[in-house]
């Protein structure tokens, strides 16, 4: 997988150097992201439609989990690092 820059360090997936080190990492809409569960992310991006927007500013990311979250489980997604 490329490397993905995240500042978000308050994020489970966030590792020193602003590095995302998340298994799998879903990018989609702010419109489709904001009507999903938190549970809805990237194990499930065969099934999520095709969003286009006309800026990064109307984008998201959905891999996004709090750190120290009870919920850092519900998304399929876990840490490489």
């Amino acid at each position: 997988m490329a490397r993905v820059n995240c500042s978000v360090n308050n994020c489970h997936y966030w590792a020193q150097g602003n590095e995302c080190v998340a298994s799998e990492i879903l990018i989609t809409s702010d419109q489709f992201g904001a009507d999903q569960p938190d549970s809805w992310d990237a194990p499930q991006s065969a099934r999520t439609p095709v969003s286009p927007v006309d800026s990064c500013m109307e984008t998201c990311c959905k891999t996004f989990v709090p750190k120290d979250s009870q919920e850092i489980e519900d998304d399929n997604v876990f840490r490489t690092k």
